[in-house]
């Protein structure tokens, strides 16, 4: 049989460009080596709770036309996310807003909070941060740095701060509001039903083989400049491929690097409310994991039971998940690399947040597999 488009990875990207190349037409064949669609985004029922399998995602954006997109997918709750941070025995609000510096310096007023940051940052006298401890405190001071910044981060990157680079913290947001709403985008909410349900919409009359590796699936037809199966059974005219674009080239220029997670989720049986809250942080470097999540909270169910997810960042190897590029001037260098051997790649295209190397929320990877969408239609 014969494809227009072998898709590589169900996930969000391919799952959107599949389904706009199937509306004018063109036969798709979508692949994931995962035994479920919905990449990262995959929600899974429990004791009837939708649990977010591979972290907490919530739906945001300013775009209205992306808002409609998804709309006419799934309908979508009013969820706001709202996350509190525990450092020590004490809490806080985010993002930085005037509950949390009400909580912290016990003042009223935006003009108190802002004359203790500024204090703060006068007295460190740093006008060239080296690193990102100077940034981030050159930016918010010492209270704030100290007790919501600092432990968080070194647990991100798995280093500390003075060791990381000053760039990749650009800013921090503080809000002398008492907005407690962690996303300035007019538009969000979670699915009802979860995200799988809305990624299957997508993939609907859609060809789907799950547990399915590319490079032991197909392999690229030299002479007619196709890609075709394996035994040699399907040909693709062309290959949207959203794995790991070094992966690929078979690491052929050297490994990117990633930050990995590892999760440990719990059914807690006959509790109905564990910590009041969807996403809770914690911020200390000597505690283990960066938040705890509560699913049920991004649907307000009233399920008898609920269900926990603690989330552990961790250094990333071959064969680990890979959740977040590690945007360094190395890592950079060596991606441009493999964007100029994709750039000579005639039948396949790269996309979404492993392929293009990038962090992507979902608003803009929607936006990104549509933008390929159409130009792809335009052939």
């Amino acid at each position: 049989m014969n494809y227009d488009y072998l898709v590589v990875g169900a996930g969000l990207f391919g799952a959107v460009f599949a389904s706009e190349m199937a509306k004018t037409g063109r036969k798709c064949l979508v692949i994931d080596k995962r035994g479920h669609i919905a990449g990262n985004i995959y929600t899974e029922e429990m004791n009837g709770i939708n649990v977010h399998k591979y972290g907490a995602h919530i739906f945001h954006t300013s775009d209205k036309k992306i808002w409609d997109y998804v709309n006419g997918l799934a309908e979508f709750n009013n969820y706001i996310n709202s996350p509190v941070a525990v450092y020590k025995d004490e809490l806080y609000n985010l993002p930085f807003n005037m509950n949390t510096f009400s909580k912290m310096w016990n003042i009223k007023t935006p003009r108190e909070a802002a004359a203790h940051i500024q204090s703060q940052i006068a007295d460190l006298n740093i006008t060239d941060p080296k690193n990102l401890e100077e940034q981030a405190l050159s930016l918010v001071g010492t209270d704030i740095y100290e007790k919501l910044v600092k432990g968080y981060t070194e647990k991100q990157w798995g280093r500390d701060c003075q060791e990381l680079p000053a760039f990749i913290i650009k800013r921090l947001p503080v809000r002398f509001t008492y907005d407690n709403n962690y996303f300035n985008d007019p538009y969000q909410g979670i699915p009802k039903g979860g995200y799988t349900a809305m990624v299957s919409k997508l993939l609907e009359g859609i060809e789907v083989r799950l547990g399915t590796a590319f490079e032991e699936y197909a392999k690229k037809d030299e002479e007619n400049d196709t890609y075709v199966t394996i035994d040699g059974q399907h040909t693709f005219h062309k290959v949207l491929y959203t794995g790991m674009i070094d992966a690929f080239f078979e690491y052929c220029e050297g490994a990117l690097e990633y930050r990995s997670l590892r999760f440990e989720t719990e059914l807690l049986e006959g509790e109905e409310n564990y910590q009041g809250n969807a996403v809770v942080n914690y911020t200390e470097r000597e505690v283990p994991y960066t938040r705890i999540i509560e699913h049920k909270h991004f649907e307000f169910g009233h399920q008898p039971d609920t269900v926990i997810t603690r989330e552990y960042p961790k250094e990333w190897k071959r064969g680990d998940e890979p959740y977040y590029p590690v945007n360094d001037e190395k890592n950079a260098a060596l991606y441009q690399k493999y964007l100029q051997l994709a750039s000579a790649q005639k039948n396949v295209l790269f996309g979404g947040r492993l392929g293009q190397y990038r962090y992507y929320d979902m608003d803009k990877v929607i936006a990104a597999a549509l933008e390929m969408a159409k130009s792809e239609k335009i052939e």
